[in-house]
């Protein structure tokens, strides 16, 4: 059946096999530590190249998580977006919340502790949201409306280096996700260059800046809710305090302890779909950290253009793929706007009813809306 013509589906998965592939394989024990992946290993010859894709091909068939090394990102860049995000969120309320995203049509801005929602619970966060830095795109009647994702950011005029920094970190990690992209898709025997023409330059990356501030003093702990990414690949980098956490095969959440220089990678489910199942999204989660203290988070999701219809992909390990059921709560789309509006939705209801009331009270006019 032709994927891009009706709405990709969820997985649901029950043990898998563990038969070695290519000689390296993951032990299929609950630690709490993925797999150290160096991408580098690229340029090192074809027997470490041969070897990395062995572990790429591993830690995306077993897991759907690895600590991505050897990226080439410098200590000098990460400084850079880091020290500008914390003196951010050092910034008084009232500068922050000039930048509110219920401002935005685009999403994009500034969101305080708890207006964000996953699974319609509150996230004990507050978050800066940028994208591609674009002009506003208010979409024709006959546009689809996940064109209001394209548009603007929001700065704070007091700190001209935060977008210096968000806008290089944008471009710098779009390049390393798509080195990634291709030797992931090499190492399962596909065509590397197989998803280029859905990303270029109107791909739709997508960066936050993220600030947990400690448990609410509620008796929740929910810094965010349990849940799968539904793009391609996302690429975080976490401070030292931890709290992510990644559901493994026996339905426990495990703690990923940080790993200093690291991205910590995880497949969207959009990988998932187009291979059958052979890829797997990952269900994780943030614990807020305990009492007053603060974790930094910067979480960047490769994305392909909005109006991308995503095709499955053709690569010899396919017979083995375990397939994908539906989810009827939340169905994913092959064409990769509906989904990114509808989380968007989702997430904020505060700018929803603001800006896209319309899409909230006749979601028949945009099927992804009425799930």
């Amino acid at each position: 059946m032709n994927r891009s013509s009706y709405p990709l589906q969820q997985s649901t998965r029950s043990a898998r096999s563990h038969e070695p592939v290519d000689g390296s394989r993951i032990h299929p024990s609950y630690a709490s530590q993925l797999p150290i992946v160096d991408l580098s290993a690229a340029d090192r010859g074809p027997q470490a190249r041969r070897l990395l894709h062995a572990q790429l091909h591993s830690a995306a068939h077993d897991v759907g998580f690895f600590q991505l090394v050897g990226h080439g990102v410098s200590e000098a860049e990460t400084q850079a977006l880091t020290s500008a995000m914390r003196a951010f969120f050092a910034l008084p309320e009232a500068d922050r919340l000039a930048l509110d995203n219920i401002n935005s049509p685009h999403f994009r801005g500034y969101t305080r502790i708890g207006d964000e929602r996953t699974a319609g619970a509150r996230d004990w966060r507050d978050q800066l949201d940028i994208g591609a830095e674009r002009p506003a795109h208010a979409p024709a009647a006959w546009e689809a409306p996940y064109w209001w994702l394209e548009g603007p950011n929001q700065w704070p005029e007091a700190l001209p280096e935060l977008r210096t920094a968000a806008l290089h970190w944008i471009d710098r990690l779009s390049g390393v996700a798509q080195r990634l992209l291709h030797e992931l898709l090499t190492s399962i025997g596909a065509p590397a260059d197989f998803y280029d023409g859905i990303f270029g330059p109107r791909a739709h990356p997508h960066l936050k800046l993220v600030r947990y501030p400690g448990s609410s003093g509620e008796g929740d702990d929910q810094g965010v809710g349990a849940h799968k990414d539904y793009g391609f690949l996302t690429l975080l980098l976490q401070d030292q305090v931890g709290g992510l956490q990644v559901q493994r095969e026996d339905g426990e959440f495990h703690d990923v302890p940080p790993l200093p220089g690291a991205f910590v990678v995880n497949l969207g489910e959009l990988l998932e779909v187009a291979t059958n199942g052979y890829l797997i999204a990952t269900n994780h989660r943030v614990v807020s950290p305990p009492g007053a203290t603060e974790r930094y988070s910067v979480p960047f999701f490769y994305n392909p253009r909005l109006d991308a219809r995503i095709a499955p992909l053709t690569f010899p390990y396919a017979s083995a793929a375990p397939g994908v059921t539906d989810d009827p709560a939340n169905p994913l789309f092959a064409e990769y706007g509906r989904n990114e509006l509808k989380g968007k939705l989702r997430a904020h209801p505060l700018v929803a009813a603001r800006h896209h009331a319309d899409l909230l009270l006749h979601p028949e006019t945009y099927p992804a809306m009425a799930s």
